[in-house]
């Protein structure tokens, strides 16, 4: 079974909690509809969340140098300064994930924010390290978009990741063609449009039955419309990732 190992570097290390799929802009919409969109919910539970220890607020002034970044803690906390600080300067906070973190041979690590939680005023960098060698932690950082202040609650992530075999990459041919010279994708994808375009001019019309079902529902299930073609027989529609144990 494949591992991925969690090194503590801290005396009191972030927690690890697998990707959850709530987000509170996403629980503002009526009836929560964006939870119908199962691509956006299996992106914020396909992988890993780093969590805050402590909430603190960070306040740029727009200034070139390190000292333009201040942070305050909500309390004191013995590992805050060493938590979050002004590292690269142009206001860019950077925090300390409190790991070394080891993957398989060829696996590396994807490091971001979390998929889809947006923060006014500040944006995450994203970055690609090759865990399978590294011998040394990274670091998590989030560049100010404008001058001001924002906040990191205690339990909020503040780092999210996950784990890929990036050097496959370069032996995928990319390739454009038509949808004429593929029979059964064609049928398929017809298909698929007819009964989306029958569906939204049901639902404007405001037809019971199609209100009372709200959304079509081919791609949550694995389905294919009118039954073309085989289903997926490994479609996921929910991510069950393993939180982090003790070893030895």
């Amino acid at each position: 079974m494949p591992e991925l190992e969690c090194f503590p570097t801290a005396a009191r290390p972030p927690e690890i909690v697998p990707g959850r799929p709530d987000r509170l802009w996403m629980d503002r919409f009526a009836q929560r509809h964006p939870y119908r969109c199962l691509p956006l919910t299996m992106a914020n539970t396909t992988g890993w969340e780093l969590l805050c220890p402590m909430g603190f607020t960070a306040e740029w002034n727009g200034g070139k140098n390190q000292e333009d970044i201040t942070f305050t803690p909500d309390t004191p906390h013995p590992d805050f300064h060493e938590f979050v600080k002004s590292h690269f300067s142009h206001g860019v906070m950077t925090f300390h994930p409190g790991y070394l973190f080891r993957t398989p041979v060829r696996w590396s690590m994807w490091v971001s924010g979390p998929p889809n939680h947006i923060k006014d005023g500040t944006q995450p960098l994203t970055a690609l390290v090759e865990t399978d060698w590294l011998p040394f932690p990274f670091t998590m950082n989030w560049i100010f978009t404008r001058p001001g202040k924002v906040r990191f609650d205690r339990g909020e992530p503040f780092c999210f990741i996950t784990l890929m075999q990036d050097k496959q990459l370069e032996s995928f041919d990319v390739v454009q063609r038509s949808l004429e010279g593929n029979g059964p994708l064609k049928n398929q994808y017809e298909a698929w449009a007819k009964q989306r375009g029958d569906f939204n001019k049901r639902l404007f019309a405001r037809d019971p039955e199609t209100m009372r079902e709200a959304w079509q529902r081919y791609y949550f299930r694995g389905e294919m419309p009118e039954e073309i073609g085989p289903a997926p027989t490994d479609h996921v529609n929910k991510r069950r990732l393993k939180g982090p144990r003790l070893g030895l």
